[in-house]
């Protein structure tokens, strides 16, 4: 068995109608968001899945499963950043507001997390375990439904990118990311505080 496994297909979820940063806030979809997915996953064929814990990936990640009767595992370490006291205020007000320090934080997340926000440190670290222990077998393919932040962190992870990178990451409602990945590769995580 080869020490490079294939990786994983990291899917995003579809849309919330919402206008700020979630993180971990527990929204559902919208019908869009549902027929996004719908749309993203035509034509891909998967042997399991494993889904945020979050109800905008969760419950498509069931419906597919259902679907197609694939094996669903839900794992709460796939779940979005937590961005502290900024998750659910609209975006347009916290760059009124907090201009500058929603700068820094795009410009160097791991130096600037917002206020009572995780730290980019614990972000990689559970995204990482998670992966991890959902590793495909050989020749297995995985579908992984998840957020926005963890599929840019986790680009940067894969890419050797720096985290200043991240906003600069096209990551759509309902976009498809193929992530090499390897438990025995090593990896950049984010600094600890």
């Amino acid at each position: 068995m080869s020490a490079i496994a294939p990786g994983f297909d990291l899917l995003r979820h579809g849309d919330t109608g919402q206008k700020s940063y979630r993180g971990q806030l527990d929204d559902a979809l919208t019908e869009q968001g549902w027929a996004q997915l719908r749309a993203a996953v035509a034509g891909h064929a998967w042997d399991r899945i494993v889904s945020s814990s979050l109800r905008r990936c969760a419950g498509f990640a069931r419906e597919l499963a259902a679907r197609r009767g694939l094996a669903l595992s839900i794992d709460a370490r796939l779940a979005e950043y937590h961005f502290g006291d900024w998750q659910g205020v609209p975006i347009e007000t916290l760059a009124e507001e907090q201009g500058e320090a929603l700068a820094a934080f795009w410009r160097d997340p791991v130096a600037n997390p917002p206020p009572g926000g995780e730290t980019f440190h614990q972000f990689g670290e559970r995204l990482c375990a998670a992966l991890d222990a959902a590793m495909p077998q050989a020749g297995e393919r995985v579908l992984v439904v998840t957020h926005g932040g963890a599929i840019r962190l986790l680009r940067c992870l894969a890419e050797g990118r720096d985290y200043g990178d991240m906003a600069g990451i096209d990551v759509p409602h309902a976009g498809l990311h193929r992530l090499p990945w390897s438990v025995r590769a090593p990896r950049r995580l984010p600094r600890a505080p």
